[in-house]
């Protein structure tokens, strides 16, 4: 893994990045989704309504947001709905985040109380504003939640701390997540176009020093594909990805926004991601999702159960 980090310029180029020049392909016939409005659905939402909670679900547009809220299931963003990053794959609000809320950590252990989660997702946006990135907030999160609901696995979907010194991270690793998850969501040489305010090496190493503090702990990092990578440079971050120790990788289309981000370059086919499956594992992931609708929170519990039972049967 190398040593330095990327040059990547701070500033963002959109004409470049969003190429509105280009037709915006057509969706194939395998990106389906269960379109919202069950029973489970509106009682998940007035959930996450009645403690004033945010949710990643809908605030990147998730297209899995009818069938997890119908299980249930809610992938908490805590600190705000105002991201102080600007990339243009993600659909959350950029700008300045109001100060952080001192009972939110309370709302979320109800809401998971509430929801009867056996495991649970929490995310939040970039927080470059605060002195720790908000990694104090994820530790009361994680503490609150396991108040409330000592059954509960706790699953952390964190921002890289690029900002921050290294206590950050030791904080959050500490609170003892049962799953640290930090994306890297594209390959390094579309880091300028798609994620300007990050760095492919920082994120690769906070992951391997996560391992290095603790290493008992599960790690998880996952991209998206059809952004204009090749098989090749996908191959390499799995490679990267392996020599930092990340256990469960996590690959699935992107799916653009808005006319204003990213294009999507072309829709990978199922066959291109079972094949990434397969090569994931042949080079030693515990536990790998790749389709075209796999995302980050998106059968989690069920996916953690498979990941603990991988490194049991590895051991034993």
């Amino acid at each position: 893994m190398a040593p330095r980090d990327l040059k990547i310029p701070e500033e963002r180029h959109p004409e470049k990045a969003h190429r509105p020049d280009q037709e915006q392909p057509r969706k194939p016939s395998w990106i389906r989704v269960k379109a919202p409005g069950s029973e489970g659905y509106r009682r998940t939402a007035g959930i996450m309504r009645e403690h004033k909670l945010t949710t990643v679900c809908e605030e990147a547009g998730c297209p899995n947001v009818g069938e997890c809220w119908g299980q249930g299931h809610a992938t908490m963003m805590i600190m705000g709905e105002i991201c102080t990053r600007g990339c243009t794959f993600c659909n959350v609000a950029t700008g300045r985040p109001d100060a952080l809320d001192a009972f939110e950590p309370g709302r979320v252990a109800d809401a998971v109380a509430k929801l009867g989660l056996s495991h649970v997702v929490v995310t939040s946006v970039d927080r470059d504003d605060l002195a720790d990135g908000g990694a104090e907030h994820f530790a009361m999160t994680i503490r609150a939640i396991r108040r409330r609901s000592p059954g509960t696995t706790v699953e952390v979907l964190v921002p890289d701390f690029l900002k921050c010194g290294p206590e950050a991270l030791e904080v959050v690793v500490a609170a003892k997540p049962d799953v640290f998850n930090h994306n890297l969501e594209t390959v390094p040489g579309l880091y300028p176009e798609v994620r300007p305010g990050a760095r492919y090496f920082h994120s690769l190493r906070l992951l391997q020093r996560v391992k290095e503090l603790d290493p008992s702990a599960f790690t998880k990092s996952g991209i998206m594909v059809g952004l204009g990578e090749d098989r090749q440079a996908v191959l390499q971050v799995m490679d990267d990805m392996r020599a930092a120790d990340v256990d469960f990788l996590t690959v699935g289309q992107y799916l653009q926004p808005t006319p204003k981000h990213h294009r999507v370059d072309r829709f990978v086919t199922p066959e291109e991601f079972g094949a990434y499956e397969q090569a994931a594992r042949g080079k030693g992931f515990l536990m790998v999702s790749s389709s075209p609708l796999t995302r980050s929170s998106y059968h989690a519990g069920d996916d953690f159960a498979r990941l603990r039972a991988a490194r049991e049967a590895k051991l034993a």
